[in-house]
């Protein structure tokens, strides 16, 4: 699946757009994560476990977009953008979302 952030993919032409496509998660902190972040803190760097849990939630926000445009036939997702925003304390979602389209690679190339 060929995913991109522009309005077009380059060297292919739109030949139709499916729709919206989206995929979403909602990950909580573990509370031993708090506690190192806590100690972190103190003497600054980065929270690493913080980072991990975020990296997985943006990679499992993408494979459910990706599954998503795979049922409406895509070839490819344009303009797509990740998003986050705190549900609860301690509790973020992040959704991942874009444009399912169907390609025609441009003549000449």
């Amino acid at each position: 699946m060929l995913i991109v952030t522009t309005e077009h993919v380059a060297g292919y032409e739109t030949v139709e757009t499916l729709g919206m496509v989206r995929g979403a998660t909602v990950r909580a902190k573990h509370v031993g994560t708090d506690i190192v972040a806590a100690l972190k803190s103190i003497v600054g760097g980065e929270l690493s476990g913080y980072s991990s849990l975020m990296a997985g939630a943006r990679e499992q926000a993408l494979d459910r977009m990706i599954a998503d445009a795979d049922a409406m036939g895509a070839d490819a997702i344009v303009c797509m953008r990740l998003q986050t925003s705190t549900i609860t304390r301690g509790a973020s979602e992040i959704v991942a979302y874009g444009t399912a389209i169907k390609l025609k690679r441009k003549s000449g190339l």
